[in-house]
């Protein structure tokens, strides 16, 4: 399939520079794919999607304040680095500007050195870059300290609120931008579903380099994702699979929890099982289901793989013509937008 078969106009007033005063007061476009129908509804009103005995399952990494400001140590030159990937120790994968001026060696400094980074890989692509941090105390605390929110770039509002750039149930330290499906939900929200008998599940995964790269080739097979890691915990493993057996439905919140459980089906044939690594899959049209029964999602990027996932579970014609009815009515797209429960 060709890039152009997901793209759609939409008009740059609908992309969604702030959130909402109350989380659960975004609008939900729910569609239904058997009926091939849509109806227009308020995130609070998901609760009635739910069913006793299905199992809902969210994604609780927390963002880290990952977008550095600093200097070439030699020129004092301004550099930016945007944190993806810690691959081992203190060592990251980034994605730096501008990486040209970022040779192996090269020392970046941060808060009049209170943080230093030293390029030792200059080989990857698209701004990408491996440094080693140095500093004195505990990492999490000095990024804390001197790291600011990594808004999408699509976001040219600064966010007074910080936190609204998070899940309510964010645990997990380790992602470069948030699961945004969950953005709606609120501990209000979350205890009434439970109350109705709803299990509520918990996976990991943090959100990398594939969140800021578009798909750069014309025919969508020859696209490439970035990896990310998961953590699919056994006990979630254990309320998936009984709620399977008992013929129950597994409810996604995000395309990121959607990636996790259907990686780790891929990886054991069919089967959910505690397990944690690294996923590259790329669901687009022709992918079949193996965990997923319906999920919320936000509203995405025109030719992203995110509306590719999209239409692999509900078709790329009704996915498309729910988007039209999206822009039509006015929802309010992207990261701090409007939702979509998909059956």
């Amino acid at each position: 399939m060709n890039i152009e078969d997901f793209n759609f106009d939409l008009p740059e007033a609908l992309i969604a520079q702030t959130p909402l005063e109350k989380r659960s007061e975004s609008r939900l476009l729910v569609i239904d794919k058997a009926t091939q129908t849509m109806t227009d509804q308020h995130f609070y009103d998901i609760i009635d999607e739910l069913e006793a005995g299905d199992t809902l399952v969210l994604n609780n990494t927390r963002v880290l304040p990952a977008r550095l400001h600093g200097q070439k140590a030699d020129t004092g030159g301004h550099i930016e680095l945007l944190l993806l990937k810690n691959t081992v120790d203190d060592t990251w994968e980034v994605l730096a500007k501008p990486a040209k001026k970022l040779k192996n060696g090269t020392v970046i400094s941060f808060g009049d050195g209170r943080l230093t980074a030293r390029v030792v890989d200059d080989s990857l692509d698209h701004g990408g870059r491996i440094v080693t941090f140095n500093y004195e105390g505990i990492f999490l605390e000095v990024l804390e300290s001197l790291g600011e929110m990594p808004l999408p770039p699509y976001i040219h509002e600064k966010l007074k609120d910080q936190g609204r750039y998070q899940t309510v149930y964010a645990k997990e330290n380790g992602s470069a931008a948030a699961p945004t499906a969950g953005l709606h939900f609120t501990d209000d929200l979350l205890a009434q579903i439970k109350a109705k008998g709803v299990n509520i599940a918990w996976v990991t995964l943090h959100v990398g380099l594939g969140t800021f790269r578009p798909v750069s080739v014309d025919n969508i097979e020859e696209h490439e994702m970035h990896s990310e890691f998961y953590i699919l915990p056994e006990e979630t493993a254990d309320v998936i699979t009984a709620t399977k057996a008992a013929g129950k439905r597994v409810i996604a919140v995000g395309t990121t929890s959607i990636r996790t459980l259907e990686s780790v089906a891929q990886k054991f044939g069919g089967k959910v099982q505690a397990d944690s690594d690294w996923t590259t899959i790329f669901i687009k049209p022709g992918y079949k289901f193996q965990v997923v029964d319906a999920f919320s999602t936000n509203f995405h990027l025109p030719k992203s793989t995110l509306v590719m996932l999209v239409s692999a579970f509900a078709g790329r014609d009704f996915v498309l013509a729910a988007y039209q009815h999206a822009i039509d009515e006015h929802y309010r797209f992207f990261s701090f937008g409007d939702a979509m429960f998909v059956k």
